[in-house]
């Protein structure tokens, strides 16, 4: 069931979040599953430190809007896991990125990361297990739905998170530091580092519902929109914020010289981008009509969040 749209966004989005909270506490529960020997108590408390640590959890919330603007009266539980398992993905990456090796962060989302709170192997083996739980819920037949949609959603997903999206960003931004790409290469760098998850959960929204191919790709293109719009939005605060605010270290693009569409062109020129990204996301959902309400606020709560 999509949110009330008389509801303002921000409510919505901590309502959702308090939802998906509660299911990622489910499956980081510490019994073992069938097929499972034992789930060691230490991998465990470090993979709940990196996941059950606030956020404002915007990819789960794609996920059970876009499902529930395609489908108002589906059951909301499975909408609900397939957007708790983004958020396992998602919270790997962050753990490995803030890794002394990636990006040597000791702070996250206010809290310490998770290899300052345990140490650097422990923080690996949480990444490396969150991001294979994520793969086993949504194959599980418990998941709730029919066989071609899970295995959409593997495919999907780990297209959108393994080479050739998420963690080829991530490759191709370490060698950013090195030699800075053009416009064309930053692009493409946000895109895969950033906005393939972004992407993933709005299409996942359609696949969930067994929407048509049509509506499939044009959910995927409103996520790809607002994917670009959060990675510029993203530089802007990295250049303008301060640490406490954000909850996380800031001006660590500019001090590694990483290249950054901001850096390329300038500030004035970046919220101008901003600003059409979103008039592109929200004439995306324009056949939608007042339903699609909350993900236009979403996208521009994207375009102008502080934090």
């Amino acid at each position: 069931m999509a949110m009330d749209t008389d509801i303002p966004f921000e409510a919505a989005l901590l309502v959702r979040a308090e939802q998906v909270e509660a299911r990622l506490r489910a499956l980081l529960d510490g019994r073992a599953l069938s097929g499972e020997i034992v789930r060691p108590q230490r991998l465990l408390s470090a993979m709940r430190h990196g996941v059950l640590n606030g956020g404002k959890r915007l990819r789960p919330f794609l996920v059970l809007e876009s499902a529930a603007l395609l489908a108002p009266d589906h059951d909301e539980a499975p909408a609900l896991t397939v957007a708790a398992t983004l958020e396992c993905v998602h919270c790997y990456s962050l753990i490995h990125d803030d890794l002394p090796c990636m990006d040597d962060d000791d702070l996250r989302r206010g809290q310490p990361t998770v290899h300052k709170a345990f140490d650097e192997a422990t923080a690996i083996l949480a990444g490396d297990a969150l991001l294979t739980l994520a793969f086993d819920t949504l194959a599980d037949e418990a998941l709730g739905l029919p066989a071609d949609r899970r295995a959409a959603l593997v495919l999907a997903l780990a297209r959108a998170a393994g080479a050739g999206g998420m963690v080829g960003g991530q490759m191709l931004d370490i060698e950013a530091e090195k030699s800075a790409p053009d416009e064309a290469g930053i692009i493409r760098l946000q895109a895969m580092k950033t906005g393939a998850l972004i992407r993933f959960a709005c299409e996942a929204g359609a696949i969930l519902s067994g929407a048509s191919a049509t509506d499939r790709e044009r959910m995927a293109e409103f996520g790809s929109a607002i994917g670009l719009a959060f990675q510029l939005a993203d530089d802007l605060l990295d250049l303008t914020a301060d640490a406490g605010t954000m909850g996380k270290a800031t001006g660590k693009d500019a001090a590694a010289g990483k290249g950054t569409l901001v850096a390329l062109h300038g500030e004035a020129w970046a919220r101008k981008q901003l600003n059409g990204l979103v008039g592109q996301a929200h004439a995306l959902l324009e056949p939608f009509g007042e339903q699609a309400a909350m993900l236009k606020a979403a996208a521009s709560f994207v375009a102008d969040r502080n934090s």
